[in-house]
């Protein structure tokens, strides 16, 4: 029985230890993971393009149905100010006058991010689907 075990213990072992390389990958996953979440900004931190008073009006068109907010929140649906809770009244009362058109946001860069959710939930909620950003 002794010889057995010695001819054993002289055998190449054919079998691979993967152990120390899944430490590696778990402890470079782990690493990754930290960097990630520090790297990314949390929530939704985009950039409104800026509103340029010198810009010319000659590209919006009479049909679209323009919303403007300046950098305190204040929101003026084709001139008429509204707040954020008005502002689902306002859009209905537009949409019915010209539906199927066009709303063109012009906000300011500093305007609150609430508002402008308020105000792409209010033209979706008075069936306005064609809505977009105006730039200068």
């Amino acid at each position: 029985m002794g010889l057995l075990s010695a001819q054993q213990e002289q055998e190449v072992m054919a079998e691979i230890n993967i152990t120390p390389f899944t430490d590696v990958l778990l402890v470079l996953l782990i690493i990754f993971m930290i960097l990630a979440a520090l790297v990314a900004p949390p929530g939704f931190e985009k950039e409104l393009p800026n509103k340029n008073p010198n810009s010319s009006t000659n590209t919006k068109n009479k049909n679209d149905i323009e919303v403007d907010v300046n950098n305190k929140g204040v929101i003026f649906v084709d001139g008429v100010k509204t707040d954020e809770t008005g502002i689902y009244r306002v859009m209905y009362d537009a949409s019915r006058k010209k539906p199927h058109h066009h709303v063109a946001i012009i906000a300011d860069v500093k305007a609150p991010y609430g508002v402008i959710i308020r105000i792409l939930d209010a033209a979706k909620n008075a069936d306005l689907q064609d809505v977009g950003f105006v730039t200068s």
